[in-house]
């Protein structure tokens, strides 16, 4: 009876922001298999350009929301800033970090990911826990919460800012290990530098992943995503997304 008392009330959310004109600005990062370009570019101007798992519960939330929204595929940092600073704007699939969290109304999870650490194919590298991590060289994407996290704990990391080339690197002895989300860095490899077959050494963690407005944003607007996105759950419209994606 809750769970029904909750999706009438999320319906209703949604029909009372239905005429409702607001524009929502939001930018993602390339991140496949949950943010990514139709074309394989590092860039998208458009939503019709921009695919992954993330993008189609966030595409299915917005539709039901009946929120007006653009999406542009940008690099992590200037997504970031902008949604920051700027009312009506936001940015997925993004963690729920204490640094973050003051700036934003969170909608989601829209997925999660599982912090990583790989090492090349073949490599004999064995890790029990993370503190045994701490005698190797870590490949990281800069402003990536994994990697920061990892730089906050005084580990010695590389972070760069083309994350898919970290499985180059791997493979040219540049550094010993990579931190990415178990689903994001073999695909990233592989893409980016033709590196497959890569040791999984450590899972150390799993993290919810989140489109993020600014919290100054139209209070009405970010209700209506919040029950959109129940409803969506509530029918289990999410899970069977995140099923076609292997999850």
């Amino acid at each position: 009876m809750k769970g029904k008392l909750g999706f009438l009330v999320a319906l209703l959310v949604l029909t009372s922001y239905a005429s409702a004109s607001e524009q929502l600005r939001i930018y993602t990062e390339q991140y496949p298999p949950y943010n990514m370009t139709t074309n394989g570019q590092p860039f998208a101007h458009s939503e019709s350009e921009v695919t992954g798992l993330c993008t189609d519960v966030l595409k299915a939330i917005l539709e039901k929301s009946s929120v007006g929204y653009s999406i542009k595929l940008r690099d992590l940092s200037y997504g970031m800033n902008r949604s920051q600073k700027h009312a009506d704007h936001g940015i997925y699939c993004v963690s729920k970090t204490a640094e973050r969290e003051p700036f934003f109304e969170w909608i989601g999870p829209l997925s999660s990911i599982q912090w990583t650490l790989f090492a090349k194919p073949g490599s004999d590298i064995q890790l029990d826990n993370l503190e045994d991590a701490r005698d190797y060289r870590i490949g990281g994407y800069k402003g990536d919460v994994m990697t920061g996290y990892l730089e906050d704990q005084g580990f010695n990391v590389s972070a760069i800012t083309n994350n898919g080339l970290n499985g180059r690197r791997l493979v040219q002895n540049q550094i010993d290990l990579w931190v990415a989300d178990g689903l994001a860095g073999p695909y990233l490899a592989a893409d980016v530098s033709d590196v497959t077959d890569l040791e999984v050494v450590l899972v150390f963690r799993e993290t919810p992943m989140y489109l993020a407005v600014n919290k100054d944003s139209d209070p009405d607007m970010i209700n209506a995503l919040n029950a959109a996105y129940e409803a969506m759950k509530e029918a289990g419209e999410t899970e069977t997304i995140s099923r076609s994606y292997g999850l």
